[in-house]
């Protein structure tokens, strides 16, 4: 048989196909029929033409094909009984493209951010063959590849994804695949900078975690230190407080795997706290004061330091200051040096901070002396040194001023002169020094100032005593004076028998040894001959070295 039809055929438009033979057989068994269409859309019809002008079987096949159709195979088949005979006919049915399909790679793990994912467009069927794609990611055009590729992908690019593929007959679109990106990021709410008291919310978030296909788990952290773990993607602090900045990180976990986000330091801004405000007046000489003031704020408070109310030194603007004043200032501290420091400036000290929260404020009373002491070359020499003790003050320059000195609260002398001198100065000379003017407007004495004079042990004081009621007890006692402390030991011949600090002994059950400063005591039991003998006790310290005997008898 023949096959008469169209070279290609539309979807959804009815295409014809002829099947004829050229010649009938009225009384045979000869059967021309289509085989393979759809009998549910297909209407057949035969014709038989048999006259002057020609002869001919006709089998016209009208039906409406779908994409599916598309490569199928049609037969018209001629059959007599047994023998048969086919002509096959190859559907070429246009049609726009079908069975679109959008595919993500790496299908399984989590992917985070600086992964590479490649989207792939697949089209089951289209005939004319696909002349374009294009990508959208929630609606929004992308790309025109049919593969996608997304290198160092973003949190950005999270997202439902579909494809479109077309040709000269329309579009086939994909169903929308999800691209999930597992990070993690931390946000603050109202803000990363909150005022005290106020409430706050942490919240760890990944693209789409509401839509998440499984429960995570959200691991929160304060400056590298574990706070907590659970469920919960929030970090709440209803009423936050200045003790709860710091930097806050969270670490979220699913089946596949976990990813922590960055840092965010929490800022809790409050007002002053009541300022730390201190006073010192140098004790050497009395003519250095120091008036210092800090405090806790955020932000930073100005401080400004007054004396009964006028104001000497500020953090910010300066103030005019007067050659006896130096100040520094660094965050939320202020120092001020009052030099040459005298009577005058006596009075109510006071600080006060501020910042845009609120302010604060502290006073403290400074006494100052008109006199002071000073010891030169230092309050801590070695014995020999020259030492000079000078009295300074504001006596009045109409007249010579009288001077009398005090050791440990006894008066040593009066004189005209300021100066108290020791050309080789002795460990008896040591003490705590006082200076005392006097002039026409009246009188003031000066700090305690202590003089320290190094010195060598003396000869050690050793004594023994042999107590014979109740057991024989013997007792050997050293003593020695010095500065600084002496370290001392008690030997026998090559034997140590005891010692203050730092070396081997050689005691046994009936020694009792009892130490105290610059003072060793030894006390031995049930004193037998062997203990006989002459004992030497040693003393030295880092200005030298001494020694006493004792004889003891049994």
């Amino acid at each position: 048989p023949s096959v008469t039809s169209s070279e290609e055929q539309t979807e959804g438009q009815r295409s014809t196909l002829e099947c004829s033979t050229p010649y009938v057989c009225p009384r045979g068994d000869v059967v021309l029929r289509w085989e393979g269409y759809d009998p549910q859309v297909s209407e057949v019809s035969s014709h038989v033409q048999l006259d002057t002008s020609g002869v001919s079987h006709q089998v016209t096949l009208t039906s409406s094909f779908t994409w599916k159709d598309h490569s199928k195979k049609l037969l018209c088949k001629v059959s007599d009984g047994s023998k048969s005979a086919s002509t096959e006919v190859v559907l070429r049915v246009r049609h726009a493209p079908k069975d679109t399909q959008a595919s993500l790679s790496p299908s399984s793990g989590n992917i985070g951010v600086g992964d590479t994912v490649t989207l792939s467009c697949q089209v089951g069927s289209s005939h004319p063959p696909v002349s374009g794609y294009h990508w959208y990611k929630d609606g929004v055009a992308v790309g025109t590849e049919r593969v996608l590729a997304l290198r160092g992908v973003r949190r950005e690019d999270h997202g439902r994804y579909h494809c479109e593929a077309q040709n000269a007959l329309g579009t086939g679109a994909s169903p929308p695949v999800t691209l999930r990106v597992f990070s993690a990021e931390i946000s603050a709410s109202p803000a990363a900078e909150v005022r005290e008291g106020t409430a706050t919310t942490l919240s760890c978030d990944v693209p789409g975690r509401e839509g998440h296909p499984e429960e995570l788990t959200y691991t929160w952290y304060k400056n590298s230190a574990w706070l907590k773990e659970g469920p919960a993607h929030t970090l709440l602090f209803p009423a936050v407080a200045a003790g709860d900045a710091g930097y806050y990180s969270c670490q979220v976990t699913n089946s596949q795997g976990s990813d922590t986000a960055q840092a965010i330091s929490l800022s809790v801004t409050y007002p002053p706290r009541i300022p730390t405000l201190t006073l010192f007046q140098e004790t050497q000489g009395g003519r250095l004061v120091i008036v210092r003031c800090t405090v806790d704020s955020h932000p930073p408070a100005t401080l400004a330091i007054d004396r009964d109310g006028t104001v000497l030194a500020t953090s910010g603007a300066q103030v005019a200051l007067g050659q006896r004043l130096g100040v520094t200032a660094s965050r939320n501290s202020l120092r001020l040096e009052i030099r040459d420091a005298g009577p005058r400036d006596s009075g109510k000290y006071g600080c006060t901070a501020s910042n845009v929260h609120g302010n604060a404020s502290a006073t403290k009373v400074l006494v100052t002396r008109a006199a002071g002491l000073l010891i030169q070359p230092s309050a801590e020499v070695t014995e020999g040194t020259a030492v000079t003790l000078t009295c300074v003050g504001t006596g009045d320059t109409d007249e010579e001023p009288l001077y009398t000195w005090y050791r440990n609260g006894r008066r040593l002398q009066e004189s005209l002169s300021p100066t108290l001198e020791f050309p080789s100065v002795r460990g008896d000379d040591a003490g705590a020094f006082q200076c005392q003017v006097r002039g026409r407007n009246g009188s003031d004495t000066s700090e305690a100032v202590p003089l320290r004079v190094l010195y060598p042990p003396r000869q050690p004081v050793l004594s023994s005593f042999l107590q014979s009621q109740g057991g024989r007890l013997g007792i050997i006692q050293c003593s020695v004076e010095s500065d600084p402390e002496s370290n001392l030991t008690l030997r026998r011949g090559d034997d140590a028998i005891a010692c203050t600090q730092g070396c081997p002994q050689a005691t046994g059950p009936r020694v009792l040894v009892t130490r105290s400063y610059n003072s060793l005591k030894v006390e031995i039991r049930d004193v037998v001959v062997e203990d006989e003998g002459i004992y030497v006790c040693q003393a030295g310290n880092s200005q030298g070295s001494a020694s006493a005997t004792v004889d003891f008898k049994a």
